[in-house]
């Protein structure tokens, strides 16, 4: 599976900007397609993903109430609406896809160790 990434970019405090992700291939098969970000310095933190069969949501608590994750199954895109950006919302943010193996594990999703397609990150900037 490839992941091709878009809608980063640079916007005021307030703002909004939304990412898309689209999957390789004919039908997604994996258990879910999320998004998490990174910050020079620290770990790859989890943001939100979307089960895709079922379209439950879950998110980051520092994202609740601002971010929407949501998904287009027809196109195997999964997009990101963030909405109220803060600067600390500043990051790379990398799209996330599985293989369908095995079963859903939430906590393992949430590691990233659940993951096994990594697409290539999008910046976005937040200016105060």
């Amino acid at each position: 599976v490839q992941l091709q990434a878009s809608g980063g970019g640079l916007v005021q405090a307030g703002g909004s900007l939304r990412l898309s992700c689209a999957a390789s291939g004919r039908s997604y098969g994996g258990w879910a397609m999320g998004w998490f970000r990174q910050t020079p310095g620290k770990e790859r933190e989890f943001v939100a993903a979307i089960h895709w069969s079922r379209g439950t949501t879950y998110y980051a608590d520092s994202v609740k109430g601002r971010f929407t994750i949501s998904r287009d199954s027809a196109k195997n895109t999964v997009y990101l609406q963030m909405n109220s950006l803060k600067p600390e919302d500043t990051a790379a943010y990398y799209c996330a896809a599985d293989n369908g193996m095995g079963r859903f594990d939430l906590g393992r999703y949430y590691r990233g160790d659940g993951v096994n397609y990594w697409g290539k990150g999008t910046l976005v900037t937040v200016s105060s």
